[in-house]
């Protein structure tokens, strides 16, 4: 048996990739992280398959159902929000799995940050402008965050920040940001990109509390800031330039 475990995306059914999907249409054993998974993917699992609801339960439990799957022999769908390889506690369920002898896969999904930009249509990297993305958060109950890994050294760099688990902390976060970078810069809480409740707030670092205020949403919101949210004059880049040479386009005047 194999414990798969799935990057289920950001909420929307549909978004969820055909890998996924048929991992989980042959599994006999699907656990999923209630509180974040859409019960719409659950759909996919086999006829008569143990569905498991980890929201409540222990490390230790979640464990244990590893454990009677295999000495059943029963391959797993283990299904996480977004995508595997940020803040899903993939690597302690996998650290277990390695000390059992239990053999794992991962499948990438897509991820809270990627829908949010398409649901606010932009691009996060823009050129001259920011060519980076910081996926970063504040420190939490669950785990705290190292020294070195500040707001105000992130945004120092002029990247793109996109901040999860920190809508509660809101005010901290302008307080931090806006000497660096500007009362101006601009702003953006997404809210459940892609489910059909989602919500977009958008201003800049200096009314964005005040526009959060006037419809608070959840913990389950990213907050996004940079230049590159707001941007329109800027530099296109020589990607499709007709004189910029790459190995698929000829140059003028020759043969492909």
């Amino acid at each position: 048996m194999t414990v798969h475990f799935i990057g289920a995306g950001p909420g929307a059914a549909d978004l969820i990739t055909l890998r996924g999907r048929d991992l989980i249409a042959r599994s006999p054993v699907c656990l999923y992280a209630g509180s974040l998974v859409p019960k719409a993917l659950l759909s996919h699992c086999p006829e008569n398959a143990r569905i498991i609801d980890t929201a409540p339960m222990s490390l230790d439990q979640i464990e244990a159902e590893f454990l009677r799957a295999h000495e059943a022999g029963e391959d797993v769908a283990r299904l996480h929000s977004g995508d595997l390889s940020i803040w899903s506690a993939l690597a302690e369920q996998t650290r277990r799995l390695d000390q059992l002898g239990i053999p794992y896969d991962v499948t990438p999904g897509v991820p809270a940050f990627a829908a949010s930009a398409a649901l606010l249509r932009r691009e996060l990297t823009v050129p001259e402008v920011a060519q980076s993305l910081v996926l970063t958060r504040t420190s939490g109950r669950a785990s705290a965050m190292p020294e070195s890994e500040s707001l105000a050294a992130f945004a120092r760099t002029g990247a793109t920040l996109a901040i999860h688990l920190s809508i509660h902390v809101l005010d901290k976060l302008v307080a931090e940001l806006t000497p660096i970078l500007g009362a101006d810069c601009p702003a953006a809480i997404v809210f459940r990109a892609s489910w059909p409740d989602e919500k977009v707030i958008r201003g800049s670092l200096a009314d964005i509390q005040t526009r959060f205020a006037e419809g608070p949403v959840e913990r389950t919101a990213l907050v996004l800031v940079g230049k590159a949210l707001g941007v329109q004059d800027f530099r296109e880049s020589a990607l499709y330039n007709p004189d910029y040479l790459r190995r698929y386009r000829p140059q003028r005047g020759g043969a492909e």
